[in-house]
């Protein structure tokens, strides 16, 4: 196949990848970036493909990737720190409130708040939290797992009572 046979195969499918980046991206302009540049990389690497297997799963496969490493360069970006001299008030407000004393107190308030729920639901409740599984708890504390689950849910709804005037805060519960 020559290369502008296969230029022209990838602009035959430029329908049905844009359809298949608004699964991934949810938005237009980000599809259509998408299409771009899953079209270029496979321009540029039209080597690669082996004639007899299903060109549409490859482009399909170099878009996936393609938004994979996207969405993970985006995530690093976003969690470098700043060490500019004028950090703009958008980051300082972020930084407030990720303040060490505000999670200080949340925490105090949750564990006060766990005080007050019963012990047969806090215990199954704490270890979940701590990443056991269902079934782990339920062999622990030699109850049935239904059981199990039942009290975490309960131990949830008290917590969510005694704890209402974080309700605003969706990182809490």
């Amino acid at each position: 196949m020559t290369q502008l046979e296969f230029n022209q195969l990838v602009n035959n499918h430029s329908l049905s990848l844009r359809a298949h980046a608004l699964n991934f991206t949810k938005d237009i302009e980000d599809a259509n970036d998408l299409v771009q540049d899953t079209m270029l990389k496979a321009i540029r690497f039209y080597k690669n493909f082996k004639e007899g297997t299903n060109f549409k799963g490859w482009l399909f496969v170099i878009m996936k990737n393609t938004f994979i490493n996207n969405y993970r360069k985006s995530a690093k970006e976003k969690t470098l720190v700043s060490q500019e001299e004028n950090i703009s008030s958008g980051n300082l407000m972020y930084s407030a409130e990720r303040n060490t004393c505000l999670s200080k107190l949340v925490i105090d308030d949750i564990q006060k708040a766990l005080a007050h729920v019963p012990e047969v639901y806090s215990i199954p409740f704490i270890r979940y939290f701590e990443g056991y599984k269902y079934h782990e708890i339920a062999d622990t504390l030699q109850i049935p797992l239904g059981t199990v689950k039942t009290r975490i849910h309960v131990a949830r709804e008290m917590l969510k009572k005694y704890l209402k005037t974080y309700s605003q805060y969706t990182e809490v519960f």
